[in-house]
């Protein structure tokens, strides 16, 4: 006996396949309709989204090196560590470094700045391709009166320092290929031209930002070692000083020539002329595949849920 009951009750709980397909038979009308009702829907909204465009440059670690510098800063590195000076390294060092530094907050946020990109990094919506202007929503800036329409407790004011960052930062893209030591700069933005304008001027602004960095480092090296020298009077030390000063002069002197300080660029950008997103198909696609499953969900549940009712 008992094991009949056991029998019966695994009976029970097996899904009857053709009761399962009778059941969405008959729900066929509320599944279509339910599905129709998404796949619309999810084209509506992929038409809704503006196109954007990527733009990308590709760049390498400018390797700073001339005319015996890399020998003497060698035998010189031990001396002026002792004498709390850097001298500085290759230019694989400093491009780490910036790579690093053109990613993070603080540049960032000086970069659109510099540039007066709050409102192209903020409020626009879209790009009119025809008459190559940017489309801005009117709910976050009113370009009439030039004034920010942003609710900050009561009283209309500009966007933040990072809420800035966070809107450039998910357009901006920085990928480094550990196998060729290149980097990849990319920036997506709904006008073309505007992202190629951006990514240049962003690899301009990093590579001026590190050289300028280098420069006050250089300075401050050498006044600190002709300060050094006043206070010594060991003939050897002073000789030793100067031929760290000469070193750093030439530093200063491939600083102030170099354009190109921390990156050169390898493959230039361009203008896109296709978009990179939104994948309308794709989300059309997904949009109809989650209406349905969510339809096919819910006929099965409003079936069962009935029949243990009536039960």
């Amino acid at each position: 006996m008992q094991n009949e009951r056991e029998v019966l009750a695994s009976h029970d709980d097996e899904i009857d396949l053709r009761e399962l397909f009778s059941v969405l038979w008959a729900g066929k009308k509320v599944i279509v309709a339910i599905t129709g009702l998404f796949a619309v829907a999810a084209v509506v909204y992929a038409l809704s989204i503006a196109n954007e465009y990527k733009a990308s440059i590709v760049i390498a670690p400018a390797q700073q090196e001339g005319g015996g510098l890399s020998g003497a800063l060698g035998q010189l590195g031990g001396l002026a560590s002792l004498a709390g000076v850097s001298l500085g390294g290759g230019g694989g060092s400093e491009a780490a470094v910036a790579q690093e530094i053109m990613q993070s907050w603080g540049f960032v946020e000086q970069f659109i700045v510099n540039n007066e990109l709050e409102v192209e990094v903020f409020a626009a919506e879209g790009w009119n391709k025809t008459s190559n202007v940017l489309i801005v929503n009117s709910e976050v800036y009113d370009a009439d009166r030039a004034e920010w329409l942003i609710d900050g407790d009561g009283q209309l004011r500009a966007p933040t320092s990072w809420q800035l960052y966070q809107a450039f930062s998910k357009r901006l893209s920085v990928s480094e290929d550990k196998k060729s030591g290149l980097t990849s700069v990319s920036i997506e933005y709904f006008s073309p031209i505007v992202a190629k304008n951006w990514v240049d001027l962003y690899v301009a602004a990093i590579n001026e930002h590190m050289r300028q960095r280098k420069l006050s480092q250089v300075n401050s090296n050498i006044e600190y070692l002709q300060a050094q020298i006043e206070k010594t009077s060991i003939a050897e030390m002073r000789e030793v000083f100067y031929q760290i000063i000469e070193e750093q002069v030439k530093n200063k002197m491939l600083a102030e020539a170099s354009p190109e300080y921390a990156f050169v660029t390898v493959s230039p950008s361009m203008v896109p002329e296709e978009k990179s997103k939104p994948k309308r198909a794709l989300m059309c696609i997904l949009g109809t595949l989650l209406g349905g499953m969510l339809s096919v969900l819910y006929v099965l549940v409003r079936h069962y849920a009935s029949n243990k009712k009536d039960d």
